[in-house]
């Protein structure tokens, strides 16, 4: 099985200071949905992994999350893909659980979900704590430039082996390109 994990806010979505708080708010990234479906076309199943505080710090609540995450999902399905399954923490920064990315906990739950070890599974980011954490589970992080990607390019803390990619699609086409036999 190919599995590829993805962050959700400023890799499918524009993120927001202020925390994508509502389904209004929540608007995909260009080419992002596209490159999911062209993913899901490909055989390749597609977990996201997302630290949601805004849930603990009462932004918002579950049913909003829950209608975010159906937002995307209908338009994903409307471009013939498929989002596998979303993983969040609902935690805060100071509430001492492990599934809190730079944790490797939800990419755990997600290997066990799918059976499948994580070694060398692509995990797209934008932060140095998504890298972190999918580097710490035994995968392979790659820094997207959308959301807070550029500034996290310039940290010293990257992990050895990220992959670096301009976006989403960008991350998609190197993948599926790197599977075609030259």
């Amino acid at each position: 099985m190919k599995l590829i994990i993805l962050d959700r806010d400023g890799v499918i979505n524009a993120d927001s200071d202020a925390y994508v708080k509502h389904p209004d708010e929540w608007h995909a990234l260009p080419g992002s949905l596209q490159a999911i479906a062209k993913l899901h076309r490909a055989g390749w199943k597609i977990a996201v992994a997302s630290n949601q505080s805004g849930l603990a710090r009462g932004y918002f609540d579950v049913a909003a999350l829950n209608a975010m995450h159906q937002k995307c999902l209908a338009q994903v399905r409307a471009l013939g893909g498929h989002i596998d399954a979303f993983f969040i923490c609902p935690h805060g920064p100071d509430d001492d659980c492990n599934c809190r990315k730079p944790l490797p906990g939800m990419f755990h739950d997600i290997g066990r979900r799918f059976d499948v070890n994580l070694k060398g599974v692509p995990a797209v980011g934008d932060s140095l704590r998504d890298l972190q954490a999918s580097a710490a589970a035994g995968c392979t992080p790659w820094l997207v430039e959308t959301g807070n990607g550029l500034k996290t390019r310039q940290s010293p803390q990257l992990p050895a082996n990220t992959q670096f990619a301009t976006d989403l699609a960008d991350v998609v086409n190197q993948l599926l390109d790197s599977e075609t036999p030259s």
